[in-house]
């Protein structure tokens, strides 16, 4: 599989005025990633909450940077969400990674997302390294 970085990624390219323009930094010695951002309600489901779908890609796209501390392309196999508190827009949050296990190109990986110091969501993936 051929994938390109063209900086229109939904969550954090630079490029998509549309997208969340998310910020991860990566933590090599820990295989892990970090993300503060604040959703605006354009993003919202019910009314003042986050939608859940965007939650989800949030976790989706933190565990590929935590995976970037081990080379560069990935995608994700597979992701299981679970929703622990209503996210309420335009407050800040951290977004989490950490790689937790490899065996050979399949990487286990542990997100999670955190408003005003509680998890709120959190998600257990199989990513895929295409290096």
């Amino acid at each position: 599989m051929d994938i390109a970085d063209d900086r229109h990624c939904f969550v954090c390219g630079p490029e998509n005025h549309e997208g969340l323009q998310a910020a991860f930094t990566v933590d090599p010695a820990n295989s892990a990633s970090r993300c503060q951002l604040v959703i605006p309600s354009r993003y919202q489901g019910w009314q003042g909450m986050v939608h859940g779908g965007i939650l989800a890609t949030l976790l989706d796209e933190s565990v590929i940077y935590a995976c970037r501390a081990q080379g560069e392309k990935f995608v994700t196999a597979e992701l299981t969400v679970r929703y622990k508190k209503p996210v309420p827009v335009e407050t800040m949050l951290v977004v989490r990674a950490c790689v937790k296990g490899k065996k050979r190109k399949l990487l286990t990986v542990r997100s999670w997302i955190e408003a005003e110091g509680n998890v709120c969501a959190e998600a257990d993936a199989k990513v895929f390294c295409l290096d």
